[in-house]
């Protein structure tokens, strides 16, 4: 079983989007070279002074690559302790040589569990082992359980550093199941618009067929209507390959809601929070899946200053129409505590108003409370690119 377990590590591929140097690594960089110095100024005791000032800038200044390239920072950092060993073993030396400063190599550990690919992290293990057997071997002055405690304390930037790797791959994970379940919401809701379209041009066709004898014009109208019925169902299907990313699984026929629905959210008189709803400019003639994404930022924000909002007491949610885009705006006026981060609603309402080809923003207002903002276009930008054919 351990062979199998080292075999599907082995494949492990590294985590995506690995971030670039940050101000933290300059920091952290600063810091060990501040120790070093220190070191040197305040230490009488350091055995190869040179060497063991080389070695720990050599360990500061590994740290800077230590995202991108963490098995070859473990291997160069415990390499030159290798070596470093190799040379006392040969002198005959039997004391320890390093500065304290050298400790900055653990990080180095948690970035090849952190950030390394799953042969990354076995061969860098390997090259950690050798490194302490082979210290180990050539101090006679340490006790055996202080050795043990040095082993444990080295390998627990490794456990560490796995766990934060798991926990943000399964979040990412839980993150792509939102997007995946907002996607096929889409669709649904698609779906129900398209065969509303088509069930309107069976009608006006057949419509069409019935008076072609005997009123040609009223036919030509008939079949003027299928086209423009047809046109519109096209956009409609553009816009549903763009949003269905997934194969879905059936199809909810309930009717959509919309910002004609708007008022169902405001709560009852006596309710713990007021909801102001305001509407403003031309909200007759929105794209379906406009218009159901608008009710579904709004219900979310409701529902979201509802449960996270403390000793809020109205809720203002404004809803502005214009010529080319529209605007939904939601905000509280209570205190938030705890929200460090997007809760999974708010990731699938970013993923719709994306995929409609918006954008969406939450987080804590001005002054107080939280709010969420809202863009979208009335067309998408490419609907415009197929003109219809007149008669």
């Amino acid at each position: 079983m351990l062979r199998d377990d080292l075999r599907t590590l082995w494949t492990e591929p590294p985590p995506p989007d690995v971030p670039g140097r940050v101000w933290r690594d300059w920091a952290l960089l600063a810091a060990g070279l501040c120790g070093v110095i220190l070191e040197v100024v305040l230490r009488d005791d350091v055995v190869w002074r040179p060497v063991a000032v080389a070695l720990a800038v050599w360990m500061c200044l590994l740290l800077l690559w230590r995202r991108t390239h963490p098995l070859a920072m473990v291997a160069l950092g415990f390499g030159a302790i290798i070596l470093l060993e190799l040379a006392s073993l040969a002198s005959g030396l039997r004391e320890s040589v390093g500065l304290y400063t050298g400790v900055v190599v653990v990080v180095l550990v948690y970035a090849l569990a952190r950030w390394g690919a799953g042969r990354d992290i076995e061969v860098g293990i390997g090259v950690i082992l050798v490194a302490f057997v082979l210290q180990v071997f050539t101090d006679n002055v340490t006790p055996p359980a202080e050795q043990g405690a040095g082993l444990v304390f080295l390998l627990m930037p490794l456990v560490l550093g796995a766990s934060v790797r798991f926990r943000t791959t399964a979040r990412e994970r839980q993150l792509d199941q939102v997007r995946s379940r907002e996607r096929e919401r889409i669709a649904r809701e698609l779906h129900d618009t398209v065969a509303h379209h088509v069930s309107a041009m069976v009608i006006r066709a057949q419509a069409g067929r019935v008076l072609a004898r005997t009123d040609p014009a009223a036919a030509v109208d008939a079949l003027e209507g299928v086209e423009e019925e047809g046109a519109r169902t096209l956009e409609e299907m553009r816009a549903m390959v763009a949003a269905l990313r997934s194969r879905g699984t059936g199809a909810e026929l309930a009717p959509l809601a919309g910002v004609a629905d708007l008022e169902r959210l405001v709560p009852a008189p006596g309710g713990r929070l007021r909801v102001d709803l305001r509407l403003d400019g031309d909200l007759d003639a929105l794209p379906p899946q406009v218009d159901a994404a608008v009710y579904r930022i709004v219900q979310e924000s409701v529902t979201n200053a509802m449960r996270h909002a403390v000793d809020a007491t109205e809720v203002v949610v404004g809803v502005t129409g214009g010529p080319e885009r529209v605007r939904v705006t939601v905000r509280d006026d209570g205190a938030r505590t705890g929200r460090g981060r997007d809760g999974y609603g708010l990731v699938g309402l970013r993923e719709r108003a994306t995929l409609l080809g918006g954008e969406l923003h939450a987080g804590p207002a001005a002054d107080h409370g939280w709010q969420v903002e809202a863009e979208l276009p009335r067309e998408r930008a490419d609907d415009g690119a197929h003109p219809r054919r007149r008669r």
